[in-house]
């Protein structure tokens, strides 16, 4: 796909005003009760977690929308205020601005060549007209000079993004219903298929499904059938007392297992034959979970938690020794 770079991708042009954007997140997270999370049915603990909580391991002065991790264990993260894309080179250090405001306020995967998407339009606005009017982009981020270019256009705002093996890219748009999907040779089909509210996104290990989150009224999981999207199936349903547990990113083990963050549970759910238990809670305000990778820095088997507090944590109760790559696709974090 050629992608077309552009210096004015650094002028923030491509997101609102940062007043008008904190102000309809503030809006729209006041609405969501995501800023005074409330009591929330706990999920039951997993049978077989770790003992050891949760350690700090970096922090950005930002809402952090979403994480990846490369195969040389960098982590890269999306600032949901100030439009960044941020790198961290290793737990401890100090991140690091990659770019300046290119509104890179949604989901961040890495591709096998190391380069990064990101997803713009992941505001109030262009969240609820997006199914209507598609106009958000994808950008194309390079981890060293932090040059940016546009990967894909016409999709709508973009919350969550999975990368599958041959390429292939999925989307999703919170304030709507569609999941958009941007095929190798760069066709953009902005209603690929349709989930209520979906928010995180996954491929399965077969390549053969995309699993979604949908976050309100009805949390749960989905299930898309590549040969079939326009027939997604209900897969998990969480209980009725969990409708404000705001599910939000999602991740595989290596068992194919979904693991999903949650805002107002303050847990990290994990799917086990059709229902849900808790690998680790009292973690609140959670937007996105993914493995790290490579045996220096962010390592493969550790499980990593972001939030609207700018805090990164390492979740040793998720520890997954055998998960050598971060899962929302064989090349995504």
């Amino acid at each position: 796909m050629k992608v077309k770079a552009s210096a004015r991708l650094r002028s923030g042009s491509r997101r609102p005003r940062r007043g008008t954007a904190a102000g309809l997140v503030l809006i729209a997270a006041a609405v969501a009760g995501v800023l005074a999370p409330a009591p929330a049915h706990a999920a039951p603990a997993c049978a077989a977690t770790g003992s050891a909580p949760p350690v700090r391991v970096a922090h950005l002065p930002d809402w952090v929308e979403s994480i990846a991790v490369d195969e040389r264990g960098r982590m890269f993260a999306t600032a949901y205020f100030t439009g960044r894309v941020y790198r961290i080179d290793a737990p401890g250090r100090t991140p690091v601005p990659l770019t300046g405001d290119v509104g890179a306020n949604g989901g961040i995967v890495v591709r096998e060549d190391g380069k990064l998407l990101v997803g713009t339009g992941n505001d109030l606005a262009h969240s609820l007209t997006g199914d209507a009017f598609p106009s958000s982009e994808l950008l194309l981020v390079d981890p060293e000079s932090g040059e940016v270019g546009t990967y894909a256009s016409g999709l709508g705002g973009i919350d969550g993004i999975a990368l599958a093996a041959d390429g292939t890219v999925y989307t999703t748009t919170l304030g709507g219903r569609n999941i958009g999907r941007v095929t190798p040779d760069g066709r953009v089909d902005p209603a690929w298929s349709k989930v209520p509210q979906p928010n995180g996104i996954a491929v399965s290990p077969d390549g053969k499904q995309v699993y979604v989150v949908q976050t309100t009224v009805a949390p749960g999981l989905y299930r898309i059938p590549l040969d079939d999207p326009a027939r997604p199936r209900r897969w998990v349903s969480t209980a009725p007392a969990d409708v404000l547990a705001l599910p939000d990113g999602l991740t595989l083990d290596s068992a194919g297992r979904p693991l999903v963050a949650t805002h107002g549970a303050g847990q990290i759910w994990r799917v086990e034959d059709g229902a849900l238990c808790a690998v680790e809670s009292g973690l609140h305000l959670s937007t996105q979970i993914t493995y790290g990778r490579g045996d220096r820095g962010f390592s493969a088997g550790k499980l990593y938690r972001s939030g609207v507090d700018g805090t990164i944590y390492e979740v040793p109760a998720g520890a997954d020794p055998h998960a050598t790559r971060a899962a929302n696709g064989p090349y995504a974090g």
